[in-house]
């Protein structure tokens, strides 16, 4: 659990909060959209202040049926804001959330710290350029792409399911020498609400790949559709659904709101010790 990120040290015994920066504006949750440089930056500055350990910035949305964008616009939209991070807060760990292996070169080039990959290294390049870098990797389960995921998932044992295709993964990427692997089992891609909750249940499973496990489902359809709400009243059972993680053994939880998650991981902390 402990990792070198192009030389930064981190203990993922520790819970740690990545914070969301948002590129896209095709997004599900577009309170956080950054239009401009200045919001982007404000809102990075505010996510450090809060207590975020990694800031993830990402240009592609992921959400259901969301229209692809091509490489050339992804990187238009993420060099200058990366940039401007990285000269802002020189001492924070970056990560970038991105399915092609160019991007994460480039980035890896530029410093970032970390690769978040929503596609389960659909890129077969993509192995051998983390492979180059002293970066850790987010390897995240998905069935099928955004554009056809949420149309019919199907599993036969969802918790199982997903453990052994990460776990068939993970052994690719040893193979090329590199172990720095962090799993996320994919909240909401590619499964149904019910699947969500079985696998927030089984999340102690995950345990056996023996690598931090990161939880992602903040502000996300499987909360605020059981509720009838939206993605901008899902404070509440997002900071619910982050306690029950932690209680099921999160490494790392993705957030829009550092605060609260701060918050949750002080008083789970406290629930430890007594």
């Amino acid at each position: 659990m402990l990792y070198n990120l192009q030389g930064k040290i981190v203990n993922f015994k520790e819970t740690k909060i990545m914070g969301i920066l948002n590129l896209s504006a095709e997004s599900f949750y577009n309170q956080q959209v950054s239009s401009s440089i200045d919001s982007l930056l404000n809102l990075a500055d505010k996510h450090v202040r809060d207590g975020a350990d990694i800031l993830d910035l990402g240009a592609v949305s992921s959400k259901p049926f969301a229209p692809k964008i091509d490489e050339a616009e992804e990187w238009k939209r993420l060099k200058e804001p990366l940039q401007q991070l990285q000269l802002a807060f020189p001492n924070a760990i970056f990560s970038i959330d991105t399915s092609r292996s160019s991007i994460a070169e480039k980035t890896l080039s530029a410093g970032v710290q970390i690769i978040n990959d929503i596609s389960l290294l659909s890129d077969r390049k993509m192995s051998a350029v983390i492979s180059r870098y002293q970066c850790a990797y987010i390897l995240m389960h998905t069935q099928g792409t955004p554009e056809t995921m949420q149309l019919n998932p199907n599993y036969k044992q969802v918790t199982a399911d997903i453990i052994k295709g990460l776990s068939n993964q993970i052994k690719k990427l040893k193979e090329v020498g590199f172990d720095q692997v962090i799993i996320d089992p994919g909240f909401g891609f590619g499964k149904s609400i019910d699947h969500n909750y079985q696998i927030l249940r089984g999340m102690k499973s995950f345990g056996f790949l023996n690598v931090p496990l990161l939880a992602g489902l903040s502000r996300k359809s499987m909360l605020y559709k059981l509720l009838k709400t939206t993605p901008e009243e899902a404070l509440n059972a997002s900071t619910a659904a982050h306690m029950l993680c932690l209680l099921n053994g999160a490494n790392v939880l993705r957030v829009h709101d550092v605060k609260q998650a701060k918050e949750t991981i002080e008083i789970y902390n406290k629930y430890l010790d007594n």
